[in-house]
């Protein structure tokens, strides 16, 4: 059956579903799936974790090292966030240099963990405007079932979270733990037809109008936004939708408490 036709049928039976108030795993629209999260899973990074979300898994690991400060940042560590989205997740992606959408996953992974201050990087200067510690954040997508932009979150925190500074390995003193002072949370939800629902399935990302993605820091303050697609929001499904995320952030953070 031609690909397209399969395309607008999936499409129809979502929207049929959502007329219903239901959705094709039996989810409610503001329920999440099932997260699973295991760190220290690379045995040679500084910090690693692997998270499931659903059918969805990725893997990050975090590499510290010495490197030259940004001239308008001569006292502050950097990071730097990639992501790669590997052939074997998804017959979508495509081997070679990052596409768009790995892009802007990683940006906004980096951009969460930054405005959201979850790492203190004044304490990450070593000899100002010489040496930083560098913080290299590699997320690598296994399996696409959905919503890979809050597993990437997920993966990044719970990676740094249980990282260590290498000075010893430098000869800059002893190893320390990465000074984390937050816990970023991203929470993605998706327009169907009108309908909003939160954690989206590969399924409905498919057929969805529109995606905002909110990343809220412990106080529960918006660390950073994202919206993609070609859809609209409305005020009332951007404040329900920030509610709902902020909210689901608090509990998805208990998590951590586990690592």
């Amino acid at each position: 059956m031609n690909k397209d036709i399969v395309s607008i049928i999936q499409k129809d039976q979502l929207y049929n579903l959502m007329l219903k108030g239901k959705r094709a795993d039996g989810r409610a629209f503001d329920e999440t799936r099932e997260i699973k999260i295991e760190t220290g899973v690379i045995e040679k990074a500084e910090g690693s974790a692997r998270v499931e979300i659903g059918d969805t898994k990725i893997i990050a690991g975090v590499k510290i090292s010495p490197g030259t400060p940004f001239p308008d940042t001569p006292d502050v560590g950097v990071i730097i966030t990639s992501l790669e989205l590997i052939p074997l997740a998804s017959p979508e992606f495509e081997s070679g240099p990052p596409r768009e959408k790995a892009v802007e996953l990683a940006r906004v992974t980096d951009r969460g963990i930054r405005e959201s201050g979850a790492i203190d990087l004044k304490k990450m200067c070593i000899i100002e405007g010489e040496k930083v510690w560098m913080i290299f954040i590699d997320i690598h997508v296994l399996d696409d079932g959905g919503n890979i932009m809050d597993a990437a979150a997920l993966g990044s925190i719970a990676a740094l979270l249980t990282a260590t500074i290498p000075a010893e390995r430098y000869g800059l003193g002893e190893d320390a733990p990465l000074p984390i002072r937050d816990i970023p949370v991203s929470v993605t939800a998706v327009d169907i037809g009108g309908g909003i629902v939160f954690d989206p399935s590969l399924e409905e990302e498919r057929v969805a109008n529109t995606k905002l993605t909110v990343i809220s820091n412990q106080e529960g303050a918006i660390a950073g936004m994202q919206k993609s697609g070609n859809g609209s929001l409305s005020p009332d499904q951007i404040n329900h939708i920030v509610e709902v995320a902020c909210k689901k952030a608090q509990d998805i953070r208990e998590k951590f408490l586990e690592i």
